[in-house]
């Protein structure tokens, strides 16, 4: 697919409109949370800040990228006409939001469907992005093949290290069913790795992989806007970012780490899933 804007440009529009959202997110969590409604279940709420953030998000795209696409966590949903489709997750953390947690932020991701290497299960390939945490002040950058940034530094990736000396980071779904199984994976993981941290922003913490603050991350059952724009960031920053097996990844699994703590990773959890999914006599 031939695009008409450089992928480096479309960086710049997802690092300005993420930190103009952050900081009116951040404004508004000091006057107070309201929520606004709940979504898979009593836990995964909606606050009025996340509809608010998104409304911001899809005028300042709908201003700048007239004919682009747009896919919000909270409902935006336009067709555009350029191949390009903006990924955004108003607040990924919201229940961190809501208890005043520092892990929350804004993701924003320019997607294409072309097929080529970096396409996640979802169909989308983020070649450009922006991921701001607000109480932290820190802004990651990515383009496709222009490397990632934090805050305007280049992000090297993690250290080389074995699984037993890996800080992994990781998430949980909101469904009672979704978490008992992944807690069941984690029995089989805790073991093998130095110790674990669950930050509750999965943008976030492929943020921190990016940036050698974790070791690697592993999480189920993501959405597009979820991981989008960390993913690239991610990849930029020279972290593999996969699947199970020859799967894409997305929903099923993703996992980001170095090469080898990638598919070590894989791996076992792949294993430990099978066991839980084996028929039982």
């Amino acid at each position: 697919m031939k695009l008409s804007v450089e992928p480096a440009s479309l960086a710049d529009i997802a690092g300005s409109l993420a930190r103009r959202v952050g900081r009116e997110i951040h404004r508004l969590r000091a006057a107070g949370v309201d929520v606004a409604a709940t979504k898979s279940s009593l836990t995964d709420v909606v606050t009025a800040a996340d509809r608010e953030a998104e409304r911001l998000l899809t005028a300042g795209l709908t201003e700048l990228r007239p004919d682009d696409g747009i896919l919000g966590e909270e409902g935006a949903s336009i067709a555009g006409t350029t191949g390009i489709t903006w990924v955004v997750d108003p607040i990924d953390g919201t229940v961190n939001y809501l208890y005043d947690l520092p892990s929350y932020a804004v993701s924003v991701a320019a997607t294409v469907t072309d097929g080529a290497p970096g396409t996640m299960s979802d169909g989308r390939r983020a070649i450009a992005g922006a991921v701001y945490v607000p109480v932290t002040d820190e802004l990651f950058t990515a383009s496709a093949g222009g490397g990632a940034y934090r805050n305007g530094v280049r992000l090297q990736g993690p250290a080389d290290t074995e699984l037993a000396t890996t800080l992994l980071g990781t998430g949980f779904g909101y469904t009672v069913e979704r978490r008992t199984e992944q807690i069941e994976v984690l029995r089989e993981v805790v073991p093998r790795v130095r110790d674990i941290r669950r930050m509750g922003s999965a943008a976030t913490d492929l943020c921190l992989v990016a940036a050698g603050a974790l070791d690697a991350f592993y999480e189920r059952g993501l959405q597009p806007w979820d991981y989008a724009a960390g993913a690239l960031v991610a990849r930029e920053a020279g972290v593999d970012v996969r699947g199970l097996g020859t799967n894409a990844p997305g929903e099923e699994m993703l996992i980001a780490g170095t090469p080898a703590i990638a598919a070590e990773l894989a791996q076992l959890i792949a294993g430990t899933y099978g066991r839980l999914e084996a028929p039982r006599d």
